[in-house]
């Protein structure tokens, strides 16, 4: 296995190139790296000083959080939205580098870090946003690879776990952005495709038995919505739902910033991304992103190597309400085309309008973004690992990083230490060799 690690992922850096990086330190590197892959982990997340990251965008501010679907801002990349991508991916990404996984610690499923130190804990005080909420979520179903729980008899929790958080950006980064930007950022599942089995075989509901929604033909996947609203009202941990919480923040943010323009941006990686388009249509269902004056703010959902989250008139629901999504993906990420394997949005319309009151009928909703760890020079070709880390979020960072439109010649834009896409494989390559991916 470690040297199977060692040559995972990403061809050694010439020293060259890796001085071509900012050295600003993060936490110590995993101990499963090499020393020489220690060495490149230096991190440099963003470095404007590139020639490409530094060409001036001329879309506006709603039309790089999706007012137009993100028409011609993605073949070619617009360099300011490319910016905006690797910024919510690294405060997704953020979620699984301060999860509290030691299951000897009391706290473990929670937050290593406090609120008001989070980003700067992370190393990414940089992207100007501040924390105010953390997200806690709990569950009647059995999630082994998203719930961790303490082997300590007195842990902190023994239902709930730290889900996710809101942020807001600073009076700096919102003159810079156009806008105040409310972010909402939900965590996924750990262990590559191990939640799979717990959800495939939960079928769609009809959100209304859970949220408000005029149309009973509007359905979700059932998993998602038990975890989304569950909570247990005798439990101090779990008394509101994750539902409550976000919903609760996001009214009061706008209510301190009633005065300014603004923007909600909800994203997450993997399951985390289900829950952001859930709460993304919550947030616009319940009309909360209305101000006192009936403007509307708009809301915008970045997701991450999401599954399907509904049927066709979920999407045609979320639509309606104006919620834009941009789900970015890896063509060999197996994790997008599920639920849904037989009846999808790759069917003909007319079977699709057949199938539509079927459980298991779901469609992908918003504009797709795909990309192909293929074609970076600086991940390891070698079969098992590539595609046992398509999953990876890091892995999508940096091809995002590199991507220019379709056709074009991979380059890095922004500086990245593409260093960090080993940050995740270890247990992705472990759980791949004990499952046939292939076989699917």
């Amino acid at each position: 296995m470690a040297a199977l690690i060692s040559h995972m992922l990403i061809i050694p850096l010439s020293k060259t190139h890796r001085a071509s990086f900012r050295s600003k330190p993060i936490p110590p590197p995993p101990s499963y790296l090499t020393q020489n892959q220690k060495s490149t982990n230096l991190t440099v997340r963003n470095n404007n000083n590139n020639s490409s990251a530094a060409t001036p965008s001329t879309a506006s501010w709603r039309e790089i959080h999706g007012e137009n679907e993100w028409a011609g801002l993605l073949d070619p990349m617009d360099p300011t939205l490319r910016q905006d991508l690797l910024r919510y991916g690294e405060m997704a990404q953020a979620c699984y580098d301060a999860f509290d996984f030691d299951p000897y610690s009391m706290y473990c499923g929670t937050c290593r870090f406090k609120p008001g130190n989070f980003f700067n804990a992370l190393g990414m005080s940089h992207h100007g946003y501040t924390v105010t909420r953390f997200l806690y979520a709990t569950t009647k179903m059995n999630l082994p690879s998203l719930f961790k729980k303490s082997h300590w008899p007195k842990m902190w929790s023994k239902h709930a776990n730290w889900a996710g958080y809101v942020a807001v950006s600073d009076d700096a980064t919102s003159e810079q952005l156009g806008r105040r930007d409310i972010a909402v950022v939900w965590r996924g599942s750990v262990s590559y495709l191990e939640w799979m089995a717990d959800f495939v075989m939960i079928f769609l509901k009809p959100i209304s038995h859970f949220l408000p929604c005029p149309d009973q033909a509007v359905k979700v996947e059932h998993g998602l919505l038990e975890l989304y609203t569950d909570k247990k009202q005798n439990i101090d941990s779990c008394k509101f739902s994750a539902r409550e919480q976000v919903l609760l923040e996001v009214e009061k943010l706008m209510k301190i910033y009633h005065n300014e323009e603004l923007s909600i941006t909800v994203t997450g990686h993997d399951l985390g991304s289900g829950l952001a388009t859930l709460s993304a249509y919550d947030i616009a269902e319940t009309r909360l992103n209305v101000k006192r004056d009936s403007h509307v703010v708009p809301v915008s959902v970045i997701s991450f190597s999401g599954p399907r989250v509904g049927n066709g008139r979920f999407k045609e629901r979320l639509e309606m309400l104006g919620v834009k999504v941009l789900r970015v993906v890896n063509v060999h990420d197996a994790i997008p085309t599920i639920p849904g394997f037989v009846f999808n949005e790759q069917r003909s319309p007319a079977a699709m309008k057949l199938a539509e009151d079927l459980p298991w009928s779901y469609m992908h909703v918003g504009v797709e973004l795909v990309l192909d760890h293929k074609n970076s020079p600086f991940l390891n070709p070698n079969e098992d690992s590539a595609l046992a880390c398509a999953h990876n979020l890091e892995v999508l960072l940096h091809l995002i990083d590199g991507y220019h439109g379709k056709g074009q010649r991979f380059e890095l834009a922004t500086g990245r230490d593409p260093a960090l896409v080993n940050k995740a494989c270890e247990k992705t390559i472990a759980w791949f060799h004990q499952f046939d991916y292939r076989s699917m």
